[in-house]
């Protein structure tokens, strides 16, 4: 129970009890306690409906998250993004180097992986298309990556962890200086937080669930990343998602859904709907790095938990 009240706190979700008639606050377990209603503001904000009984701290938890589990909505029609707009760029620019060899940056950059595949030893095996990688060739392929400029600063590529045949897959947007130096998503603070919210839901890292990221290398300064970045790392997420086989996709952040999802579309309105990504239902959150910052969104964030896991637990009974 001081496990789980500590996790809740943490996430700012944690139900505050007011001794009915009285004006003071106090935990349960207080030596007065009368009969105990969860906080009001915190509760109706969330859209719980309030009891008329006395509840245990484990029932309002299990009474909030089970209230948040809705029927799925209809995904929106993604627009045409800066994300989109890149892809075109790259592509272009491929058939134009094909035709009169590589012109700019971009072309440079193709230029100079195909001639380093070209003349590194196992040549051939790096020629094989992403999509045909299985786990380890796929995360040889990143560690070796130089399909951006981001190849050059990096300390190490994140490539992601955790179970590879997991029912929940967390996706963010990049690596930060953290990450860089360790190789692994979501540590510092902000991986404490993550960690928090999968106990708030009885998961943990690594054990069926896979966190990874929709870039491999940190962006310089942690800036955000560029279209081209996206546009050329998305293979590499797309054969994790087709290897691992989720049950859901929680995007952790606006930069993670919108090029999930190709859309510029803001976080606000892409919460609380049920998207697709790869044939895979996706449920759109924010950052743990964001919720640090701003403690009083942690609630909407248990919302999207909460649907995100209604979501799991109908296509796990499905199949």
């Amino acid at each position: 129970m001081a496990q789980l009240d500590t996790i809740l706190e943490e996430l700012g979700i944690a139900p505050l009890w007011v001794r009915r008639g009285a004006g003071h606050v106090h935990r349960p377990g207080d030596a007065q306690g009368d009969a105990l209603f969860p906080a009001r503001d915190v509760m109706s904000e969330a859209g719980i409906a309030l009891p008329s009984q006395p509840l245990q701290a484990t029932d309002v938890t299990v009474q909030a998250c089970d209230t948040q589990e809705s029927a799925a909505h209809a995904p929106p029609q993604a627009s045409h993004t800066s994300v989109e707009a890149a892809r075109s760029r790259v592509e272009a620019t491929r058939a134009e180097d094909s035709a009169t060899g590589p012109t700019g940056e971009v072309g440079k950059a193709f230029e100079g992986v195909k001639t380093a595949a070209a003349s590194a030893p196992g040549a051939a095996a790096d020629a094989q298309p992403v999509p045909m990688l299985d786990w380890a060739a796929l995360k040889a392929r990143v560690a070796g990556c130089t399909l951006c400029r981001l190849c050059e600063r990096r300390t190490n590529t994140v490539f992601g962890v955790g179970d590879e045949t997991a029912d929940w897959m967390l996706v963010g947007e990049a690596p930060g200086e953290n990450e860089d130096k360790q190789g692994e998503p979501f540590v510092g603070q902000a991986g404490k937080l993550l960690d928090n919210m999968l106990r708030a839901l009885q998961l943990r890292r690594g054990d069926n669930v896979y966190i990874a990221n929709v870039l491999k290398c940190r962006p310089p300064g942690n800036r955000n990343p560029e279209p081209d970045e996206v546009v050329r790392c998305e293979p590499y997420l797309k054969r994790q998602v087709a290897l691992v086989k989720p049950s859901v996709i929680v995007a952790l952040g606006r930069f993670a859904a919108q090029s999930l999802l190709k859309t510029d579309a803001s976080i606000a309105s892409l919460r609380g709907r049920v998207h697709e990504y790869e044939g895979v239902p996706v449920i759109v959150t924010y950052h743990p790095a964001y919720l640090l910052r701003s403690l009083h969104d942690k609630h909407k964030a248990w919302s999207d938990l909460c649907l995100a896991r209604a979501i799991h637990r109908k296509r796990t009974v499905a199949h």
